[in-house]
């Protein structure tokens, strides 16, 4: 069956649930069932396993780990990539959808959010990015993340598929997730928990404060890695029992090389101190934030530290910088032979502008195929989740995006959105008010 990429509106969900509606159901229960079925089918409804074979048919496949395929076609089958190239079998009984002149790349990848933990925030219950205290490496994001968050469809329908859902607050915030734009529960969005060990660098300004702080968080790792050494020779002949630590046994992937840190720094003296630090500490680590990592580009690329930078639009921090001073860093990172993605903005709200930041970076110099790769398989690479998502490869989940053009134009429009094989139904809330006042214009010309 072949079928061509168009937006679904709401207007045609409605009357299929109409029709489900017994007909005889009358007087008030009717209009009142009515608007519940407008209400229901006007957010975004998370859409089913792929149940059959898709193809997408006739586009610009951009692989990225494989270069650029000219009417191409892309073969997924239970949320799997079966066939890539431009003559491959096509299942039976599958869907083919024409995405001729259109481009199909992987699903973007936001490497640092609150996506999911943060909705209103001047309502304190719709918020949940720390707990309480300086020391939470217990706390796993997926089980706090919010299905109904409006701002995830927002993300999805702009190609965001993917997200590093992150903890906030104190010395140690706990380990972030990496989540599904689409899905019923917070089970079913997550991709892979946890990724990493988020540390806040301490400030380094005020002395008396940053030596506390430093101090703190060195006891702590002491403390972990002697919890470690005790729970290693539990059972032994001679070795009281140790009572279990949520906190302490949370540390022991990291301390153990299976989990990386994600230190937030950004100024030179803290990127400077977290490098010495974690290389004393033998950790993993990844920089994330970076404002001033081109400054110490040389350093990280010998060490090989990877950075998640955040954000590129923004400003320069100190009089004597130059205003691109923040748009040029991913390119001196790239010059440097530095490994490193692109984040964007750590705010809920602003998720959807990932790609600007990609697209700024290369506006100021970054190649576009570097910076569409910021947003794919680097990024998916540096967060440990490359074997799932990142490029277009058989055996990678079918999470994939069909655009008219380079999604970090401006003007290019995200048409379709596959993730795991599913077909998001593309609707958030600002096409709902798009939809919503188009209909008071009909109204008003009638």
């Amino acid at each position: 069956m072949k079928k061509n990429i168009t937006i679904k509106y709401s207007t045609i969900q409605v009357m299929r649930q109409l029709k489900n509606i017994n007909k005889t159901i009358s007087g008030l229960i009717l209009p009142v069932a009515f608007l519940f079925c407008v209400s229901a089918v006007q957010a975004q409804i998370p859409a089913p396993p792929q149940d059959r074979p898709v193809a997408l048919e006739g586009g610009t496949v951009h692989t990225i780990s494989n270069g650029v395929i000219e009417n191409g076609t892309v073969v997924f089958e239970d949320g799997k990539i079966t066939a890539v190239g431009t003559d491959v079998d096509i299942p039976a009984g599958a869907d083919v959808v024409d995405v001729s002149g259109r481009h199909v790349y992987p699903g973007l990848i936001h490497a640092s959010t609150t996506l999911g933990l943060s909705e209103i925030g001047r309502v304190g219950e719709t918020v949940d990015l720390n707990e309480h205290g300086d020391i939470n490496p217990n706390v796993r994001a997926e089980v706090a993340f919010h299905p109904e968050s409006e701002h995830i469809p927002t993300a999805a329908v702009n190609g965001i598929t993917t997200v590093i859902s992150t903890p906030t607050g104190g010395l140690i915030s706990g380990m972030p997730a990496a989540m599904m734009t689409n899905g019923w529960t917070w089970e079913q969005m997550t991709l892979e928990a946890p990724v990493g060990m988020v540390i806040n660098w301490p400030n380094m300004g005020r002395r008396d404060t940053r030596d506390e702080n430093i101090e703190k968080l060195q006891n702590f790792f002491d403390d972990a890695r002697m919890y470690q050494t005790v729970k290693k020779a539990a059972g032994e002949e001679g070795v009281p029992r140790h009572l279990h630590d949520v906190r302490l046994e949370a540390m022991i992937p990291v301390l153990e090389g299976e989990l990386p840190v994600f230190i937030n720094a950004s100024e030179l003296r803290q990127i400077q101190a977290a490098i010495a630090w974690a290389e004393k500490e033998d950790l993993r680590m990844v920089l994330v934030g970076g404002r001033d990592a081109g400054y110490v580009a040389d350093q990280l690329a010998e060490r090989d530290i990877p950075v998640i930078l955040t954000p590129v639009i923004s400003g320069p921090s100190r009089s004597w910088e130059g205003y691109d001073a923040s748009y040029t860093t991913p390119l001196e990172l790239y010059e440097a032979g530095v490994d490193f993605c692109i984040g964007g903005e750590s705010s809920a709200a602003y998720a959807y502008r990932l790609m600007h930041h990609a697209g700024s970076a290369v506006a100021f110099g970054l190649s576009k195929e570097k910076g569409i790769k910021s947003l794919t398989l680097d990024a998916a690479r540096i967060l440990g989740i490359d074997d799932k998502v990142g490029s277009i490869e058989e055996g990678k989940d079918a999470t994939l995006i069909v655009t008219n053009g380079n999604p970090l134009e401006l003007w290019t429009r995200v048409e379709q959105v596959y993730i795991q094989g599913r077909e998001d139904d593309m609707m958030d809330k600002q096409r709902r008010l798009y939809e919503k006042y188009k209909e008071k214009q009909r109204q008003a010309e009638r």
